[in-house]
């Protein structure tokens, strides 16, 4: 069954890779990025490229009604370099600050939009890696809480990935719990600061 698809942050390390992936599969796909100078790259994926910011709800809207997709695939971070600036982990409030508000309100705004232009599937990316609740079995399934860590740096972000699962799965969506991730392009930041340690 082909699927129309909007990919909402097609230009990240992520997106980079799940767009190809479903124009391969027959799928029609728009993605969005933030930068009209990434808009080749999107086609050159296949993709048919939007330049939206999450945070606007009204330009978020007109994305979502103007794709008339099946699915919303929601995939929105700021934390490379070029958002983010250099990765501060010892302060991952003030690293995660804008990728936190795109998971709060830019998911918000894509719900908004799906409700308003009948979408009927949305997925969202979810984190699970050593954040899991330490009660239990050393085995986590999706019913199992995400530790917040409250009282920590890492609270602020992982409250927020707590409330993109509430609200996406309160809607009928999917969250997917993603692990750590490597590859090209996906921790090339991390990589660069340690060789210079």
């Amino acid at each position: 069954m082909v699927m129309r698809v909007f990919v909402a942050g097609g230009t990240g390390v992520l997106g980079r890779r799940l767009v190809p992936r479903l124009v391969a599969r027959g799928h029609r796909v728009t993605a969005t990025t933030t930068s009209a100078a990434r808009l080749d790259l999107l086609a050159g994926l296949g993709a048919e490229g939007v330049v939206m910011d999450g945070l606007d709800a009204v330009a978020v809207g007109e994305a979502v009604a103007a794709a008339r997709p099946d699915t919303i695939v929601h995939q929105m971070t700021a934390i490379s370099p070029a958002h983010a600036g250099k990765p501060d982990l010892k302060h991952p409030d003030r690293w995660f600050a804008l990728t936190n508000r795109l998971r709060t309100e830019g998911t918000d705004h894509l719900l908004a939009a799906a409700e308003a232009t009948g979408v009927p599937h949305v997925v969202a990316q979810g984190y699970a890696s050593w954040n899991g609740i330490r009660e239990g079995g050393w085995v986590k399934t999706e019913e199992d809480p995400l530790d917040l860590l409250e009282g920590t740096a890492a609270h602020a972000g992982l409250k927020a990935l707590s409330r993109v699962e509430d609200v996406v799965l309160g809607v009928g969506g999917a969250v997917l719990r993603y692990g750590a991730f490597y590859g090209p392009g996906a921790v090339d930041d991390q990589v660069e600061l340690v060789r210079k340690r």
